[in-house]
C-alpha cells in the first residue's frame, strides 16, 4: 500500500462501510411488464423514494416467474441492465450494485456500471475496492426499521393532498378525505374518518399497522400489500373504529 510522504495530509481514506440498501428483487425480465409495475407503484405509491440508493436481486429470476422455459439455464439469462436501471430511476432511486448474478451476468452488469454486492458480514479491513454489503431483510423493498420518531397532522387533508412521515409513525388528529393520501414508513393513526388511502410500512416493514376510528379507506397498504374499497367491508368494520395489519401476505381488517 502506498503511504503519503510525511508531512503530508492524503487526499483520502478507503473504509469499508456497511451500508442499507433497498434490495429489488426481479421477478421478470420482461421490459413492458416492468414498465406497467413502474406505472402502477407511481400512481398508487408516488413520492416514497429520495434518490435511495438501491441493489438489484436477481435470486427469483430463477423460479421461473415470467414463463423463461426451464431448458434455458439461468447462466444464459441475458439481462438488459440498462433499460432495469432507466424503469428503477422513474420511481427515483440508483442502483449502485446487482446481486445473485451469474459470472456472465455479472459482467453485463458491470458493464452498465453496477457493482456486486454480497452479503458478507462487515468489519473487514480497508481494501482498494470493497464490494457492498446488503443487510437482508425478505421483503421486495429492504430498508432498516424505522424509528420511534412520530409526525403528528392536525388539520384535515383535501383531496389531492399527501403527507409522507418518511421514516416515521404518522398521526393524523382530523379527516382524511376522499382523495387524499397518508403514508408512513411505520405506523398509520387517523383519529377521525379515513377515507382516502392509508399506507403503513411504506418502505418495508411488514409489521407496521394502520388505525382508524372511522374505517372508510379508499385504498389501505401495508408493505406493498394493498386492499381497495372495490371489496366491501363487514357491517361491524364499515365506518367503524379498525385496525389493519398484515399477516403472511394478506391483509386482516380488524374491529377496533
Amino acid at each position: 500500500m502506498a503511504v503519503a510522504p510525511a508531512g503530508i495530509i492524503p487526499a483520502f481514506d478507503l473504509k469499508s462501510a456497511n451500508l442499507p440498501l433497498i434490495a429489488v428483487v426481479l421477478k421478470t425480465i420482461d421490459p413492458a411488464a416492468l414498465a406497467r409495475e413502474v406505472e402502477r407503484r407511481m400512481r398508487e405509491t408516488p413520492g416514497f423514494f429520495e434518490q435511495d440508493a438501491v441493489v438489484i436481486d436477481l435470486g427469483q429470476l430463477y423460479d421461473r416467474h415470467d414463463g423463461i422455459p426451464a431448458s434455458v439455464p439461468p447462466g444464459d439469462l441475458e439481462i438488459d441492465f440498462p433499460a432495469v436501471m432507466a424503469q428503477l430511476r422513474r420511481l427515483h432511486v440508483m442502483p449502485v450494485a446487482v446481486r445473485g448474478a451469474t459470472p456472465r451476468q455479472l459482467r453485463a452488469a458491470r458493464a452498465a456500471g453496477l457493482a456486486e454486492a454480497t452479503e458478507e458480514p462487515a468489519g473487514r479491513p480497508p481494501a482498494a475496492a470493497a464490494p457492498v454489503v446488503v443487510q437482508e431483510i425478505e421483503v421486495v423493498r429492504e430498508i432498516q426499521v424505522p424509528g420511534p420518531a412520530t409526525m403528528v397532522i392536525d388539520r384535515p387533508l383535501r383531496s389531492g393532498q399527501q403527507v409522507y412521515a418518511r421514516g416515521a409513525d404518522l398521526i393524523v388528529m382530523a379527516a382524511v378525505n376522499h382523495g387524499a393520501e397518508v403514508i408512513a414508513d411505520g405506523n398509520v393513526h387517523v383519529y377521525a374518518p379515513l377515507r382516502g388511502k392509508a399506507v403503513a410500512g411504506a418502505r418495508g416493514n411488514t409489521e407496521a399497522r394502520i388505525f382508524t376510528t372511522c374505517m372508510q379507506a379508499e385504498l389501505v397498504s401495508i408493505s406493498g400489500f394493498y386492499r381497495t374499497s372495490e371489496v366491501a367491508l363487514p357491517p361491524d368494520i364499515d365506518s367503524k373504529p379498525a385496525k389493519i395489519r398484515l399477516v403472511g401476505q394478506k391483509l386482516l381488517i380488524e374491529a377496533l
